[in-house]
């Protein structure tokens, strides 16, 4: 009798053609498994020649794609046993009252974090980024937008906005775009935070490894300088499943 898991290791499950590397597009499914529950913890994955079998890759690539589970806290493997899924890895925190990058919070926590350009440049501003960052129509506007991960998994995508003059040149930024606003003499002084629950499209989905229209956290951030003038604005899509946002209240003296 068929296993019914094995349509989950499908290769129609998981493989799109030009989605990126094969082992990253298996572990990314199977990672979305594991936060919806069709994996469930304790589930032990079929041995490696099977997997292999069934989702129509190499046996290297299904090693590949384990060791990345492993890597982010959902999968363990046991010696003469075979590897078992854990469950959802341990939540990120991140302050709603802090404004701090998010390579400078992964630093901080003591995981290495990594970013990958999906896009960036100069262009003509949008009506919401005239608005927000009191641009003119003649004005230009820098954009970077990134897929930020954690130990090999990826958690976010941030899409910012930034004026020319601030950012003249977006391929100066790496890991921290505050690093390069710091360089410049254009750190923000303080920000304005608004969240809210959104479905993610396919294409986000697909680049945060979980499944189309997953609840994810949307926070639209502007960043003021010092003189008051908004310089950045951020769009950042958030998994829900591995990010916990806090804030702490006080009462009024």
């Amino acid at each position: 009798m068929p296993d019914p898991l094995d349509d989950l290791f499908h290769p129609d499950a998981w493989f799109r053609p030009g989605g990126g590397s094969r082992y990253l597009q298996l572990a990314r499914h199977l990672g979305a498994a594991i936060a919806d529950g069709r994996l469930a913890p304790h589930h032990q994955l079929p041995p490696e020649r099977d997997l292999a079998d069934i989702a129509g890759v190499s046996r290297v690539t299904v090693r590949k794609a384990v060791a990345e589970l492993v890597a982010s806290g959902l999968v363990e493997q046991r010696r003469g046993a075979g590897s078992f899924v854990l469950g959802h890895a341990p939540k990120t925190e991140q302050s709603l009252s802090r404004l701090v990058s998010f390579s400078e919070n992964m630093q901080a926590r003591g995981r290495s974090s990594d970013s990958q350009v999906l896009g960036r440049g100069l262009f003509a501003p949008s009506p919401d980024e005239m608005m927000t960052l009191g641009l003119a129509p003649n004005q230009q506007v820098a954009r970077i937008d990134r897929l930020r991960s954690a130990d090999g998994s990826p958690m976010a995508i941030e899409r910012s906005s930034l004026p020319a003059d601030v950012l003249p040149d977006p391929d100066v930024v790496g890991a921290s775009l505050y690093a390069v606003l710091r360089r410049n003499n254009q750190t923000p002084s303080r920000a304005i935070q608004r969240v809210k629950a959104v479905n993610a499209s396919a294409r986000d989905a697909q680049l945060l490894g979980v499944p189309d229209r997953t609840a994810i956290l949307s926070i639209d951030r502007t960043a003021f300088h010092a003189t008051g003038r908004p310089i950045e604005f951020t769009r950042g899509l958030y998994r829900s499943d591995i990010y916990d946002f806090v804030t702490e209240l006080r009462p009024d003296p």
